[in-house]
């Protein structure tokens, strides 16, 4: 209970810390950082009035306890009775405390990246990917979100061999996150003459978006090239050096941008994906040099993990990390992700709150 109190008071200081800069000049003209001190103190602001609930039926409590010390008997009844009230509340509480207190992923309200690749299967890979996709642009509909395509490989039988998209909302980070890795699919494809069920993958990779206060990339670290575009795409291409290719030298992460209809809509889009990756990539470095990636995690995050299986014929789909098992597979395609996802966070916030232990 000491361990809660003063984990409380601290994010009561913070809370106040943040209040203050708020109100600088400084920060009130920087727009940026305004805006994550802001989300930052959002963020705080439901363990402090839990903290300051907590501290109000402690003093009640305690009253209570003095007015049982009284030769009164009418005193002695009230106080029974708001002890009644009170000791209850505060449990519920408490239990409430244990959940606001797990470490939140600084990540969570992020918006995302998202690359879709077919896998093993050949055509069907890719037509599962685009499977995937469409999938995934229903959950943000139904969630509010705005979908951009950013780049595109369509397959001639249907689907993607990749895609890459933005996907902008609340807390999209936060629902999204658990979806990298190998999604495999079991059905029997349309160019199966014999109706024989065949196993097909495509990857999926859930980056967040990063914004420009979470990281700054040195123009001295990115080599920047325009060459012509190649594959379909429309009448530019091949006429103009309208496609960007950056490096970032320190990781060797290299883009290459081609979908737009100009250079500079390219080399944009580049600075998103290049942004996003590096982030990324220092997250991870920072996470093993910290000792950070422990049991609290689901999964590995990695894009060679097989995390779920869609199997068509029995109409289920498997998420193998937590064992969980949904028979409406038909349902699930249409963008009903919701049961998975709450599931996945349901795990995460045990595991976070079993590493707690507060």
């Amino acid at each position: 209970m000491d361990a809660v109190r003063e984990k409380l008071m601290e994010i009561e200081a913070q809370y106040d810390s943040i209040n203050e800069m708020l109100m600088d000049e400084e920060v009130v003209r920087d727009p940026a950082r305004l805006t994550k001190l802001s989300k930052e103190q959002a963020g705080l602001k439901q363990s402090v009035d839990a903290w300051h609930q907590l501290k109000e039926l402690d003093d009640r409590i305690s009253q209570a306890d003095e007015m049982l010390k009284e030769n009164d008997e009418d005193l002695r009844e009230m106080a029974r009775m708001e002890k009644e009230e009170c000791e209850p509340e505060r449990e519920k509480l408490l239990e409430r405390i244990q959940h606001l207190l797990i470490p939140r992923d600084p990540d969570d309200d992020h918006d995302v990246i998202m690359e879709i690749r077919g896998g093993a299967g050949g055509d069907e890979g890719n037509i599962f990917a685009g499977d995937l996709y469409r999938m995934y642009t229903k959950y943000a509909e139904s969630k509010g979100w705005k979908v951009q395509v950013l780049e595109a490989s369509p397959s001639e039988a249907g689907g993607f061999s990749q895609i890459i998209y933005s996907v902008k909302g609340n807390d999209v980070y936060r629902e999204l996150k658990f979806e990298s890795g190998v999604h495999r699919v079991q059905r029997v494809p349309k160019t199966e003459a014999q109706g024989r069920i065949h196993t097909s993958t495509a990857t999926v990779l859930c980056q967040p978006e990063a914004e420009a206060a979470d990281i700054e990339i040195d123009p001295k670290d990115l080599t920047i090239e325009t060459h012509r575009a190649s594959g379909a795409g429309g009448q530019h291409i091949n006429k103009t050096d309208s496609a960007v290719r950056i490096v970032h030298i320190p990781t060797g992460i290299t883009v290459n941008c081609q979908e737009g209809r100009s250079q500079i809509e390219n080399r944009e889009t580049a600075m998103r994906l290049i942004r996003a990756r590096v982030y990324e990539e220092y997250k991870r470095r920072q996470e093993e040099e910290e000792g950070k990636i422990r049991r609290a995690k689901i999964g590995t995050g990695d894009r060679s993990e097989k995390i779920r299986t869609y199997n068509y014929p029995q109409n289920r789909v498997t998420d193998h990390r937590i064992g969980l098992t949904i028979t409406q597979l038909d349902r699930i395609m249409e963008g009903r992700l919701d049961g998975i996802v709450s599931g996945l966070l349901e795990e995460e916030e045990k595991r976070k709150l079993e590493e707690t232990q507060l």
